[in-house]
């Protein structure tokens, strides 16, 4: 075990970003939160989901007073705000800094890291909802980090506090996996108003869900020929186990904010335009939900 932790710079202290401060904090490491006009520290209150109540309260930096070098940066605003989030901050990694993104969908930070410096990627299946300062975790579940060939000197350590932390060497199939959940439950939630269920009971949503992730399929299969594909299956079960469950596109559309689709949806478009396939239902659901 590491005799220090690393202290966190953590962009975007929403729901999941407060998630992984309270797993990092629990295990010695330092977080502090960057953030624009706010007062420090961030008072949080979690709502485990065991019941417990637990005080979380994390110093607060403004982006001009950061320093000239963050060795870790954790990631976790929301997509669409990531480019405007991330512009202070790109030069102040390097080759030495570690950049741990948390975050909905893929792509967001391509081309944001400058040469050189060192990410890992996250994706988790635990689920957390409210507002600051209150967040209720819905469900702790399995969280995988990984994207380099050997974890972190501290990720072991982490895991004694981090509920169901596992290390992937390749995380891609595990991001591929939450990616098309993703493409179906969020978009046809989001557009329909409809909880997560109602996708596998609405024979109309159903098949809207059939052709999103035949597309998917499709797009990842040329990507990777050892893409399993059948993605409906994981889909639907998906649905069904969070049946009752507002999806994060569907609680960003009720309250008039930009969606991640690009991130998700428009993720899958954008390979399908380098590949030359035809991807129309997912092109279907991204204009509707980035239209004004």
């Amino acid at each position: 075990m590491p005799h220090t932790f690393p202290h966190w710079f953590l962009l975007g202290a929403g729901n999941m970003g407060t998630l992984a401060a309270w797993y990092l904090t629990r295990a010695g490491h330092g977080v502090t939160v960057i953030r624009r006009d706010s007062p420090a520290p961030l008072e949080k209150t979690l709502w485990l989901p065991d019941g417990r109540q637990q005080m979380l309260s994390l110093p607060v930096l403004d982006p001009a007073a950061l320093p000239d070098h963050i060795d870790h940066l954790l990631v976790a605003v929301k997509t669409p705000y990531t480019h405007h989030a991330m512009a202070p901050l790109t030069d102040r990694l390097d080759t030495d800094s570690l950049v741990l993104r948390f975050q909905n969908g893929l792509g967001a930070l391509d081309g944001l890291l400058p040469a050189g410096c060192s990410a890992l990627e996250a994706v988790t299946t635990s689920a957390v909802k409210g507002q600051h300062p209150d967040h209720t975790v819905v469900a702790e579940n399995a969280t995988w980090l990984g994207g380099s060939n050997a974890p972190p000197a501290w990720f072991a350590a982490l895991t004694e506090h981090w509920p169901d932390l596992h290390w992937e060497d390749d995380i891609r199939p595990r991001q591929w996996h939450k990616l098309v959940a993703n493409a179906v439950i969020n978009p046809l939630t989001a557009l329909y108003d409809v909880p997560n269920g109602r996708i596998s009971d609405d024979p109309a949503l159903r098949e809207q869900a059939t052709q999103l992730c035949e597309e998917a399929d499709q797009v990842l299969r040329q990507l990777d020929p050892a893409w399993p594909g059948h993605s409906l299956d994981n889909v639907l079960t998906v649905a069904r186990a969070t049946a009752g469950n507002t999806s994060s596109m569907r609680a960003d559309r009720q309250r008039g904010a930009p969606t991640e689709v690009d991130a998700i949806n428009g993720w899958l478009v954008k390979q399908a335009d380098k590949l030359g396939l035809a991807v129309p239902a997912n092109r279907k659901v991204v204009t509707a939900l980035t239209a004004r």
